[in-house]
């Protein structure tokens, strides 16, 4: 293998383009720090500071969605896989782990340090990137200066914001969600440059097997249940929690791997609706299983949340899920007659924690799966 060799563009039409071990290996890196920031919600939930655990887990998860996209993009258009590309992914992977570690300091005295040193590291590593490719492919070479200059100017911004900290109180989150913007808007601003030839099924691969690993965190949160049930006397409530998990989490997967393309087409507002659309799927399968844990330990009598409060943990994440399929795939997919079948299931599962708890939750999930899947598919 060749320390370097050019970084040209991928083939679009590339027949049985899939995601590489490399690929891969960084997704098990982003389950780890995802699960820091489930963790850091469960914990703000089942101790009733819902605000304050909402606020720095969307802040957090924001930073490792970010990241990960804007690899994958990349990724999809550019990988050569020579030493220097795994290499610079293997920077990034780093960088997630250095922010990993910083999510338990950021959730208990919002210490930012180590969430900014570890994702300044992997956007650093990605402005080499996009300089190799600026170098490579001359008729992308405007865009690709675009995102090395746009992500190191928004490293500036996120560096003088950490400097800026200890002074800045109430205006700390306003300025981190204008940095957040600042990022955003670099693909939006890049792209118009010239589009990078990014792979569409590969995409669609790639942003379901991050789908996957987030809803892993119910299947965690499931488990964790049955192991609290299982003492001297089997607490039959937890098994039910634990049931109804595995049936909610089963019920999300199959509304996301339904038969309907995610991705139709590459026109770039499109592009940019379906990948930026997906943080609300994203936050919203990490929130469930957060709220799955904070549920167990409310049900276990070891938080200090009331059981709507756990209920509700559940219930609103199912329900934005849902938007965010909708927002993202059904409004586009199922037409104008039918795309209203997950944003109305929405409103019944924020409607049924009061009368029917997890088991209507739950119940409500499979039914919406059963509708959806008769509207799509009639002959079923």
């Amino acid at each position: 293998m060749p320390f370097i060799s050019p970084l040209r563009p991928r083939d679009m039409t590339e027949a049985h383009r899939a995601a590489t071990p490399l690929e891969l290996l960084y997704d098990l890196v982003s389950v780890i720090a995802i699960a820091a920031a489930a963790a850091g919600l469960h914990h703000a939930i089942a101790e009733a500071h819902y605000l304050d655990g909402i606020i720095k887990f969307l802040a957090v998860f924001f930073g490792i969605w970010w990241a990960w996209m804007n690899y994958t993009w990349f990724a999809s258009a550019y990988d050569n896989d020579d030493a220097a590309f795994r290499l610079l992914t293997m920077a990034i992977m780093g960088g997630a782990l250095v922010m990993a570690s910083g999510v338990a300091p950021f959730f208990t005295h919002l210490d930012f340090r180590l969430i900014v040193a570890g994702f300044v590291i992997m956007r650093l590593a990605m402005v080499v990137l996009w300089l190799r490719a600026a170098a490579q492919d001359g008729t992308r070479r405007r865009t690709a200066l675009s995102y090395a200059i746009g992500i190191t100017i928004a490293q500036v911004c996120w560096t003088g914001l950490l400097l800026a900290q200890g002074w800045l109180g109430a205006l700390f989150f306003p300025l981190y969600g204008l940095c957040a913007v600042i990022e955003l808007m670099v693909p939006v601003l890049a792209e118009r440059q010239g589009t990078t030839p990014w792979h569409r099924h590969h995409m669609i691969e790639r942003y379901g097997l991050l789908n996957i690993i987030v809803l892993g965190e119910t299947l965690l949160a499931g488990s964790m249940a049955l192991g609290r049930a299982s003492g001297p006397a089997m607490d039959w409530h937890l098994v039910g929690i634990a049931a109804a998990a595995l049936v909610i989490v089963f019920a999300l997967w199959w509304l996301y791997f339904a038969r309907e393309d995610h991705l139709e087409e590459h026109k770039l507002s499109r592009a940019l609706s379906w990948g930026y659309g997906h943080l609300l799927v994203y936050v919203a399968g990490a929130a469930v299983g957060a709220g799955f844990a904070a549920l167990v330990d409310i049900s276990a009598h070891q938080a200090h949340a009331p059981l709507i409060a756990g209920l509700y943990g559940v219930a609103v994440p199912v329900a934005l899920y849902f938007v965010g399929l909708w927002f993202v795939r059904d409004r586009i997919a199922l037409g104008h007659t039918h795309h209203w079948v997950l944003p109305a299931f929405a409103a019944l599962i924020l409607a049924v924690p009061p009368f029917a708890g997890i088991y209507g939750i739950a119940a409500l999930t499979i039914l919406a799966v059963h509708i959806r899947a008769r509207i799509a598919c009639p002959a079923l």
